[in-house]
């Protein structure tokens, strides 16, 4: 699986910076986590509950961050298990991007691979459930970031289009 994007945060790069390396903004932010620890320098163990279609587990991992360019750029090693439902493993480059005063522009690349119950399910929906899980945790860690230096997240266009109604129609549909 790729999952490649981007995202406006409201803040300046430095607190940008700031925020993605702090375990208790993230772990408020991640849909479904659980607990992040500290294990080491830049190494931290995760538990995550999550659903992807009809398989739902208990994930614990192992994440790593690496090559980091304070406050530019880091790259994310993790894996992780979920008993019966699999496996997961992969990295992420993330890049932040000054483009005002008070706004920077994250940049994610991530790949990833899944084993076990997760992996015969089908990559769409694997694919769907990271795509969800993104939008949720940058819905969250925005609201994070307005919460902590006070500024406004912009809201959405008015009706939000076609695809926010669809979106939210299945949300829904599948109480989520």
């Amino acid at each position: 699986m790729q999952l490649t994007n981007q995202q406006t945060l409201p803040v300046n790069q430095q607190q940008a910076w700031e925020a993605l390396n702090d375990v208790t903004l993230l772990q408020a932010a991640i849909p479904g986590c659980e607990s992040i620890t500290a294990t080491g320098e830049n190494q931290y163990e995760l538990a995550i509950t999550a659903a992807v279609g009809p398989v739902k587990a208990r994930f614990k991992g192992k994440l790593q961050l690496e090559e980091l360019v304070p406050p530019t750029s880091y790259t994310m090693r993790f894996e992780g298990q979920g008993g019966a439902a699999g496996h997961g493993k992969g990295s992420a480059q993330v890049r932040l991007e000054a483009v005002g005063a008070n706004e920077t522009v994250l940049h994610y690349s991530a790949n990833a691979s899944v084993g076990g119950k997760l992996a015969q399910i089908g990559s769409r929906l694997i694919d769907m459930a990271a795509q969800k899980m993104a939008g949720d945790f940058f819905d969250t860690f925005n609201a994070k970031l307005a919460e902590r230096y006070g500024v406004a997240v912009a809201a959405p266009a008015a009706g939000g289009g076609l695809w926010a109604r669809f979106v939210a129609w299945l949300k829904k549909l599948f109480g989520g």
